[in-house]
């Protein structure tokens, strides 16, 4: 395997820069690992952190903070492994490697990569987007997928505006939120054309996608909500296709 991270070795300054990183918990951006035996679930990791703002793992760290360190050298070669042999494209990252009280930490460093999506595996040979929300890696949905492409677009985000839109948008006003599912059945439209309508609200920024451990639901965004009636209007109709 070729080595594409070289271990920096860093003793910790006075300040305390690991101590002051624990203390901070975990987040969107950092991670605790106590130990590394399935590179498949690092890989979801380095995906998550390179498709959302990128982020940091910490190994040698217990889920409650304290610091354990590092068994051997085989916590680096396993995080490689994961980026090397488990994610599409490769996630490339830093790696450092700090002595504190006599205990080593490793801490991966993760760039945020715009513009391309990287994929892990769920199981062996299952490949999928996953995003950090919170503390949590997610596997994306079709929704997510279609909005980021249609986001991205270099022609622009153009949707529908009929019935079924605006009764979504109105479910909205008075109900904090709603599943692909409910829309269906409240609707009574097919999952395609549902997912093509909540899709194009997404990209647009009108609707956001909650990831949750019980699954995923969709509520207005703070751009929705914080503007007045005529101005969700002109946002809206702005990307109705002609």
């Amino acid at each position: 395997m070729q080595q594409h991270a070289r271990i920096q070795h860093e003793a910790e300054p006075n300040e305390g820069y690991i101590r002051k990183l624990i203390a901070e918990g975990e987040h969107q951006q950092l991670d605790f690992k106590f130990g590394i035996n399935d590179s498949r679930k690092i890989a979801r990791s380095l995906a998550a952190f390179a498709n959302t703002d990128g982020g940091r793992l910490l190994i040698g760290v217990k889920d409650n903070g304290s610091i354990a360190g590092v068994r051997s050298e085989e916590e680096f070669y396993m995080v490689q492994a994961a980026s090397e042999m488990f994610t599409r494209p490769v996630v490339p990252f830093e790696v450092k490697e700090w002595t504190i009280n006599q205990k080593r930490v490793l801490e991966i460093i993760v760039p945020a990569i715009k513009d391309i999506l990287h994929s892990a595996p769920e199981k062996k040979d299952d490949y999928l987007v996953y995003i950090r929300v919170k503390d949590e890696n997610y596997p994306v949905n079709s929704v997510w997928l279609k909005a980021y492409k249609w986001k991205n677009s270099k022609t622009g985000t153009f949707i529908r505006f009929a019935e079924s839109e605006k009764f979504f948008l109105n479910y909205l006003e008075t109900e904090p939120s709603i599943t692909q599912s409910r829309f269906c059945k409240l609707a009574k439209i097919n999952s395609r054309t549902a997912e093509n309508i909540i899709a194009g609200f997404v990209a647009i920024g009108m609707v956001s996608i909650v990831f949750t451990k019980q699954g995923v639901i969709y509520q207005l965004s703070d751009t929705y909500s914080g503007l007045t009636p005529e101005q969700r209007l002109k946002k809206i109709t702005s990307h109705v296709s002609k």
